[in-house]
């Protein structure tokens, strides 16, 4: 028997999406906030800001060079990922996120492969990203596809301060 597909992926509709992304965004933002404090006593920065600054900015994570990509889990957005240049050549995976009520179904991985898909199509050779430290489930899925520990690279957006707090990966798209 066949049960039908419950989840989905597909690329953010502007404007018709904005409300989930800045969501998702603040959602993420805030979590990872609290779980910094939580764990290493510091706020890298204020969620609500940073997703303001996104929105505006929000035609990197768009194409030709970027993608948003939303996972929809039985009809509910419960999920996503962001793509954006950092160079001709190199991509960079930001704001990856799952709801948490909608975690280990695969929309993670869902999500992940679909921005590394058009990071192939728009001809990165590489792609990178940070992730905090304490994301551990998501290096796991990050390494099942490939990512390799890196050093932490220049066009990161991260203030150097909390750069320890950070793990940065790389894969190669070639």
């Amino acid at each position: 028997m066949n049960k039908p597909e419950k989840l989905i992926t597909r690329p953010v509709i502007i404007p018709d999406d904005l409300e989930d992304v800045k969501k998702l965004w603040l959602d993420y933002l805030v979590w990872g906030n609290d779980k910094m404090q939580e764990l290493y006593g510091v706020h890298p920065h204020n969620p609500e800001e940073a997703v303001e600054q996104d929105i505006r900015q929000i035609r990197k994570f768009q194409p030709p060079y970027g993608q948003l990509i939303l996972a929809v889990y039985e009809g509910k957005v419960c999920g996503l990922g962001s793509l954006k240049s950092i160079s001709p050549e190199i991509g960079e995976i930001k704001r990856m996120f799952v709801d948490p009520a909608a975690r280990r179904i695969g929309a993670g991985r869902a999500i992940l492969e679909a921005l590394l898909a058009e990071a192939k199509r728009v001809g990165y050779q590489q792609v990178r990203l940070d992730s905090p430290k304490f994301m551990e489930a998501a290096h796991a899925l990050y390494r099942s596809l490939g990512f390799r520990d890196i050093e932490a690279y220049p066009e990161m957006e991260i203030p150097a301060e909390f750069k320890d707090y950070l793990l940065f990966m790389e894969l190669d798209l070639t």
